[in-house]
C-alpha cells in the first residue's frame, strides 16, 4: 500500500491587539458581585474580621498607654502638704503634673 500524501490545511488563530480586552468579566457588574459575596458570608466575614479588628485596637491602646504612662506623673504623697486639694482631685487630674511644694 501506499502512502498518498494529503495536503493539510493549518489554521492560525490569531487576535488584533486592537480588539483583546483585558479580562473583561472581572469588572463587569462588580459591585452586584461584592454585594453578594458579602450578603451570603457576613457571619463568616464578621467571625473572622471581629477578632483581628479587636487585637488591633487593643494593640493600639495598649501602646499608646505605654507611650503617655511615663509622660504625666501625680505626685499623690505631696497632695497632703497642699492645702485646699484632695485625693480625688488628684485622681481624676491624673494628666496633670500636680507638685505642691
Amino acid at each position: 500500500m501506499g502512502k498518498i500524501p494529503v495536503k493539510m490545511r493549518a489554521v492560525v488563530y490569531a487576535l488584533s491587539p486592537f480588539q483583546q480586552k483585558v479580562m473583561p468579566g472581572l469588572w463587569k457588574d462588580f459591585t452586584g458581585k461584592i454585594h453578594h459575596k458579602v450578603s451570603e458570608n457576613w457571619l463568616s466575614a464578621t467571625l473572622l474580621l471581629t477578632p483581628l479588628v479587636a487585637t488591633y485596637s487593643y494593640v493600639q491602646y495598649y501602646q499608646e498607654q505605654e507611650k503617655l504612662e511615663h509622660r504625666y506623673q501625680v505626685k499623690v504623697d505631696a497632695m497632703d502638704d497642699c492645702p485646699g486639694r484632695n485625693l480625688s482631685n488628684a485622681v481624676l487630674s491624673a494628666q496633670l503634673l500636680v507638685i505642691c511644694r
